[in-house]
């Protein structure tokens, strides 16, 4: 039997570790620490404390350590504008599906994700995204996450803002 359970402040901490993690595995080497530890950690704490809010976590503790997690799972509301697939326009978004190394192959990450999408359900969201690693999709498209046909583009903004406005200027 696996205990899942909302997270709270008290493992802010911990989710920036297991992101941390998530990280390593994709890139295939450990994240430089930086002030993104401290930004996300920080973002944690204040969302967490809203247990009404957009974010909510769900944790399994480690079972041979209980300060410390084996897996987790986050995921956010949107509220964008509602069109014919979406007309209320609440969009779910679940990132940082993270295990720990020494506890994978064990259900955790999967019933994470079923509490996230149990809590999304009670908050009446009916469209739920995700980016998928090779590792993950099978257990997503078991749970009925399909391909789309988006195509997703990204912008990064960096330090040099007199660049950005000069290209978006007429």
């Amino acid at each position: 039997m696996i205990t899942v359970r909302r997270a709270s402040i008290d493992d802010a901490q911990e989710l920036v570790r297991l992101r941390g993690v998530l990280l390593t595995t994709l890139d295939g080497r450990p994240p430089e620490p930086g002030p993104w530890q401290d930004e996300a950690l920080g973002t944690l704490r204040r969302r967490l404390a809203d247990p009404e809010g957009t974010l909510a976590a769900y944790v399994v503790d480690k079972p041979d350590a209980p300060d410390e997690l084996a897996a987790c799972v986050v995921g956010v509301i949107e509220h964008r504008l509602g069109g014919p697939i979406n007309p209320s326009g609440a969009t779910g978004y679940v990132f940082n599906v993270a295990t720990d190394p020494g506890h994978r192959r064990r259900g955790y990450a999967r019933a994470c994700l079923e509490a996230l999408l149990d809590w999304y359900h009670h908050r009446g969201v009916t469209v739920i995204e995700l980016k998928a690693s090779e590792d993950g999709e099978s257990i997503y498209r078991a749970l009925g996450f399909a391909p789309t046909t988006a195509r997703t583009l990204r912008l990064t903004v960096v330090d040099d803002v007199e660049r950005i406005r000069a290209r978006l200027a007429p």
